[in-house]
């Protein structure tokens, strides 16, 4: 998903296999969309989608979606070949699209604690801007889909998934799981990352990664200083 209707443009977001979208306007040989899931906006490649019956959109977006759990799988066309989806796909509309899916796969709300092994299954992930896969995902990408795939919806960008949840304030009254918010020099939300335990956070940054977190923010000990200021704490689930 693009900021505006041309491949050179910012990345904003990323579809995966099964997400589906309501086409808001046509630009040639673009669509301006907005997701069923998070109501996010940006423009694709028109090529780049199949239509779909919007009771069925909804069905597959909502009612007990199945994520693939591998890293990368391939699922077999109607014409039998060999299509790759990335962990947190939305498999469920494999059926719909006549086509076969046999990895394993995680539905329904799950344990908070599954969150962490979720977010572990990311680490080392690069870094990149609008990204939400295995292969490339930003810090909001990143809790958005640890929290998907453990039957959880986020918003898309940390600023919006900082106006959800229960606000903790102290990090001892956390668990892991909760999710820690961080700001600029302005106030406004930039960062978000999962907590840990014993004071640690995973998050994106430069890639998927695990830092010290105290009341002032996330602490790098390689470079032996503060590379986010903390702001609130929120507990979703």
């Amino acid at each position: 998903m693009r900021l505006e209707s041309d491949d050179r443009s910012e990345l904003v977001s990323q579809l995966l296999y099964g997400d589906c979208f309501k086409i808001i306007k046509r630009n040639k040989n673009w669509l301006h969309i907005k997701t069923l899931v998070d109501n996010y906006s940006g423009w694709i490649d028109q090529k780049q989608h199949l239509p779909v019956p919007e009771k069925k959109a909804e069905s597959i977006s909502f009612k007990n979606p199945q994520y693939a759990l591998p890293l990368v799988y391939f699922l077999e066309t109607a014409s039998q070949q060999m299509l790759s989806v990335v962990m947190g796909s939305n498999v469920k509309a494999a059926a719909f699209l006549n086509q076969s899916f046999e990895g394993a796969v995680v539905k329904g709300k799950r344990k908070k604690k599954d969150l962490v092994a979720t977010a572990l299954m990311y680490l080392n992930t690069p870094y990149l801007w609008g990204g939400k896969t295995p292969f490339g995902i930003d810090c909001s990408g990143f809790t958005q889909m640890v929290y998907r795939m453990n039957g959880e919806l986020l918003p898309r960008d940390a600023a919006q998934q900082a106006e959800i949840g229960n606000t903790l304030s102290f990090i001892d009254e956390s668990e892991p799981g909760d999710l820690a918010f961080f700001d600029n020099a302005e106030g406004k939300i930039i960062h978000v990352g999962i907590l840990l335990e014993n004071h640690h956070i995973i998050h994106a940054h430069g890639c998927v990664r695990i830092d010290r977190i105290d009341q002032t923010g996330i602490y790098n000990a390689s470079t032996h200083h503060h590379t986010h200021k903390l702001r609130l704490i929120k507990k979703i689930v």
